[in-house]
């Protein structure tokens, strides 16, 4: 490596600056072979890059027996990706060396690598896993093709968080071990190690138990029944996450969510000897299937005790967190939940927005990433912008995060989950802030909303969104990615003018855009701060920092697209992102000719754009076991609008009140790519011509 190019971690306006004039290198440069740069997730903690391109014609791999399996692993992984391996090296092989050695790790936490990549490619390590963390860098630099080439580079990494997690909600919803193993694959390329499985709900409990059989009976199990993992398949698992440094968390949710669980074994009252015996009967079972070392947590939920059957004494968990202590593991337990007089050592899952952590108690964060409330635009933000934690790295108490999917409402195929839910674009955007942590705590600021323009936190969504279509066009070719760039798309916004709780009331912003209105002796006026995106919430259901502070009104928003050329495109366009939990809130669903229940409306150039032909018009809200179709516009096909050339003025009409739970709108070009979307070459958007 002949030239050292500046440390790219994001410190501050310099470090902004510095990063987007490397990315306007790579995306806008002419190409010159010197120009050496990959837009890494999660981006390491420090690194350089070279000034040239390793061409490697073929490799071979020297390794310590300490890392003979990770050695493996890497020759599979890189002759995947049509590099060559020489077992017998000649003069134009590149070495790569594995070596162990210590590293850089201020926070002690395993996993922490270097990477020289020069002449030859060095991955240093103290562990296998950071051998591993290492090759997964490595493969994000290799620029694929017919002539593959690897980025020169030095960098120094280490893990911010202990607990990097994901959850997927199995118990209401079964997946299958295939489909769970590829979710995990993606987890590990992006050096998540947690998969926290919560196996157990009121529709079924999932796990093979030989002395309680009737606990996977059809009669007990409400949705998809006889679908359940045996014992041989939660052990497969489980050794399918330890080669890729992922500990699977199985949660028994209990004493609320049993309904299942009470069904099957005749059960009227939680509360009584006969459950706790069965239940550490069952926390045996689950500890005969992995060794501490692999599986070192149980998880017991204890949240949401809200009907008479599942209310327990204060005492009743005592003797199951004893026995999950004498099995050799930590008990994990949600908080807001049970707590158990004299419980000063059990690890605490925070989950609702207001929680706190408990005095004297190691905790995971879960506040506020629950991906099934998520829109996917701004699910990309609102992740980007969380401080896990509410702490620039880990300690000895905030162990880390886990990103939930509750995929409440009943799927009737498997792929869906993934597809109604912005799992693997909020998977990839949450890693960097687990790997790499976040400095800055903004709070709530950006969780509904975008930074102002031109400000150093706005220009770093700017490049981290850069980097994200980068992975979703390289490596989600074939996986749901519902993200496109969209940071950049201007609005104004005027009102809300009072509708009075009639929202077909017509409004005069829809016969003529002007500066100001005068209506019902008030003056209205366009708001001077331009919010940007291709999702607005005006008002967020969960109170997170937004333009609109009345309850109800009329919103009327305004852009402008320019075209290069006459064409019909397709567009995402919604007045409501339904959470894929709790049944179909904000219901009833649209009827035949609305965008919503709210006479939500858009017009392109003066002629309105007519709404979708409803597969399931004026559901209810509380319609939990009849799966989404069409109801929002990422799963469904986008709509058609035809832009003129030169510049095109969209008008969106959007009130709130009534049964409506979210007071937002989507519209954003998208071209369909397959099984996936990408951005409409060409346009350009400003709010003046």
């Amino acid at each position: 490596m002949t030239q050292k190019i500046k440390r790219t971690r994001l410190k501050g306006i310099m470090g902004v600056i510095i990063v987007l004039f490397l990315l306007a290198l790579m995306l806008f440069s002419c190409n010159k072979e010197t120009e050496v740069y990959m837009p890494l997730i999660p981006m390491p903690q420090q690194i350089e890059w070279g000034e040239e391109w390793l061409a490697p014609v073929s490799f071979t791999v020297q390794s310590p027996d300490d890392f003979a399996e990770e050695k493996d692993k890497l020759i599979k992984m890189l002759t995947g990706l049509g590099l060559e391996y020489d077992s017998n090296p000649g003069e134009n092989t590149t070495e790569i060396h594995l070596k162990k050695a210590q590293v850089e790790n201020p926070h002690g936490i395993d996993g922490a690598y270097s990477l020289k990549i020069d002449e030859k490619i060095i991955i240093t390590a103290t562990s296998p896993a950071g051998i591993f963390y290492g090759s997964q860098t490595l493969k994000q630099l290799i620029s694929t093709g017919e002539s593959p080439k690897v980025a020169q580079c030095s960098i120094d990494d280490w893990p911010a968080f202990r607990i990097r997690g994901y959850m997927q909600d199995v118990g209401r919803n079964y997946q299958s071990p295939e489909y769970l193993r590829e979710q995990m694959e993606v987890m590990a390329s992006y050096k998540m190690n947690t998969f926290h499985m919560h196996l157990a709900d009121n529709p079924g409990w999932r796990l093979e138990s030989p002395k309680y059989p009737e606990l996977q009976s059809e009669e007990a199990t409400s949705r998809k029944p006889g679908m359940y993992y045996s014992r041989e398949e939660f052990v497969a698992l489980v050794d399918f996450c330890a080669q890729r440094y992922i500990t699977i968390i199985p949660e028994f949710d209990i004493p609320g969510h049993t309904q299942a669980f009470r069904k099957a074994l005749n059960i009227n009252s939680m509360n009584s000897e006969k459950v706790q015996n069965i239940v550490i009967d069952l926390i045996d079972e689950l500890c005969e299937l992995a060794p501490p070392e692999k599986m070192p947590y149980i998880h017991l939920g204890t949240d949401e005790v809200w009907h008479p059957e599942e209310k327990v004494d204060e005492d009743f968990l005592a003797p199951l967190i004893d026995r999950i202590y004498e099995q050799g593991r930590e008990m994990v337990g949600w908080h807001p939940g049970i707590v158990v007089p004299g419980d000063e050592r059990s690890v605490k899952q925070l989950w609702t927005g207001q929680s706190v952590p408990l005095e004297g108690h190691a905790y995971m964060d879960s506040r506020a990433n629950y991906l099934n409330h998520m829109d996917p635009l701004v699910a990309v933000s609102q992740l980007f912008y969380q401080q896990p934690c509410r702490k620039p790295y880990g300690d000895e108490f905030a162990l880390g995060g886990i990103l939930c999917c509750w995929n409440d409402n009943y799927v009737d195929e498997e792929r869906k989950i993934i597809m109604h839910n912005p799992v693997y674009s909020g998977l990839v955007t949450y890693s960097e802030a687990m790997w790499t942590g976040k400095e800055n705590s903004y709070g709530e600021k950006y969780w509904a909303q975008l930074p102002r323009a031109e400000t150093p936190e706005y220009n770093e969504f700017l490049e981290f969104e850069e980097r994200l279509v980068f992975h979703r066009n390289h490596y989600f070719k074939n996986l749901p990615f519902p993200y496109v760039k969209n940071a950049h798309i201007p609005w104004k916004i005027i009102g809300p003018f009072d509708h009075e709780g009639d929202m077909t009331t017509s409004f005069p912003v829809e016969q003529e855009v002007k500066d100001e209105y005068q209506f019902d002796g008030e003056t209205y006026r366009w708001n001077e701060i331009v919010l940007h995106g291709g999702t607005i919430h005006l008002q967020h259901f969960f109170g997170f920092p937004s333009p609109v502070k009345e309850k109800q009104g009329t919103i009327y928003a305004m852009t402008r697209v320019w075209s290069p050329e006459e064409q019909e495109t397709g567009f995402w366009i919604g007045f409501q992102g339904y959470s894929r939990s709790g049944g179909r809130r904000g219901g009833p669903t649209a009827e035949i000719g609305q965008w919503h229940n709210t006479d939500s409306k858009i017009w392109v150039n003066g002629k309105e754009i007519e709404p979708p032909q409803w597969e399931q018009p004026g559901l209810e809200q509380t319609t939990p076991e009849i799966p989404f179709i069409d109801e929002d516009y990422f799963y469904r096909d986008p709509s058609i609008v035809h832009l003129n050339k030169g510049w095109n003025e969209i008008l969106l009409k959007v009130p709130h009140g009534g049964t409506s739970r979210k007071w937002m709108f989507t519209c954003v070009p998208v071209a369909v790519n397959g099984m996936n979307v990408r951005e409409v070459d060409g346009l350009k958007f400003s709010l003046n011509n």
